[in-house]
């Protein structure tokens, strides 16, 4: 048994023809065997390395079919032996296929995503180390039953609670409510707490390409024109409120008119903390957007409130469920 390395692309595999700084924009792919040959200690891993270079997909061009067609051949590799599942792919989005991953991964073996923020021209180019880290976390049996991971900078992070927290920074993801729950120590997969898994159905792929989903970040002195355009003809709206979920009182009417006609989901844009349910009561508050139909999306950033509310509608949920769903997932 193996771990099954899948490569997508992104900053870890960027190059260019000549290294160094000053060689221009980096465009270069490096497939996997090149990714591999580049990290020390892993023909030292005790777990062979099953490698499949996927289609190279800026992960800004990501979408939810191309990350069930990755979940699909992961799958196959794991009912094959595979041990564990690693994918390379960009960072700029990959709290969100990392999260969509764990809402249908049905499997007890890891799926460990990572990616570098520094690319192989640059000095202290950080993708070898991610990627070492990452297929000892895959390869461990302490990872099974943790779902998707996210394994940057020898820290573990669990798909639903990890964030993307700096443009540029290698520290970059972080986990605001919980912090890491592991770390790789000394080339060893310490978990530190294993937080409960839980699965959304798996969409029906025609249903998908139907579904839409608006998301809208509240902002001072909001247009409330501006919301009901983002609305538009979309099946779901996810708003990311001030605060503990908070919008302007000229905004409460339009919500709830929304609300009548479709699932909104209330949150919080400021990254970490929850929208809260019964302390304020003034008009746009979270107690009145509530009474209004809003739906409370808990501790659930936007961006996965988003991709859950998406796979619950293309799931055919109703609103019951998809309420009993954010109940439970945030």
């Amino acid at each position: 048994m193996g771990v099954a390395l899948f490569t997508l692309g992104g900053t870890i595999s960027m190059t260019s023809h000549t290294r160094g700084v000053e060689s221009g924009p980096v465009v270069s792919r490096l497939n996997g065997a090149d990714l591999a040959a580049a990290v020390p200690g892993l023909d030292r891993l005790g777990t062979p390395l099953d490698i499949h270079d996927i289609e190279a997909v800026p992960s800004a061009d990501l979408t939810f079919a191309h990350v069930l067609a990755l979940v699909e051949a992961a799958s196959r590799a794991v009912r094959a032996g595979a041990c564990g599942v690693v994918v390379t792919q960009g960072t700029d989005t990959l709290e969100e296929t990392a999260f969509l991953i764990d809402l249908v991964w049905p499997h007890a073996e890891p799926f460990v995503l990572t990616g570098a923020m520094r690319n192989p021209t640059l000095a202290g180019h950080d993708g070898p180390a991610n990627l070492l880290a990452a297929a000892r976390t895959a390869a461990s049996p302490a990872s099974h039953g943790l779902g998707a991971l996210v394994v940057f900078n020898d820290e573990i992070h669990a798909a639903r609670w990890v964030r993307k927290t700096h443009s540029t920074s290698t520290a970059t993801f972080a986990s605001p409510n919980t912090g890491p729950i592991g770390h790789v120590i000394e080339g060893q997969v310490r978990v530190l707490t294993a937080p409960a898994r839980r699965c959304a159905p798996y969409p029906r792929p025609e249903a998908l390409d139907k579904t839409r989903v608006a998301l809208h970040t509240v902002t001072l002195d909001e247009d409330a024109d501006v919301v009901t355009a983002v609305a538009g003809a979309s099946q779901g709206l996810v708003v990311a409120g001030f605060g503990v979920g908070h919008v302007p009182s000229k905004l409460a009417d339009l919500l709830g008119t929304l609300a009548e006609r479709m699932p909104v989901v209330l949150t919080s844009r400021t990254g970490g903390g929850s929208v809260l349910r019964h302390t304020y009561g003034a008009i746009g508050s979270e107690t009145d957007l509530q009474r209004r139909g809003l739906i409370n999306g808990g501790l659930l950033d936007p961006y996965k409130a988003r991709i859950l509310l998406r796979l619950m509608l293309a799931g055919g949920a109703d609103r019951e469920a998809i309420i009993a769903a954010f109940a439970e997932h945030g």
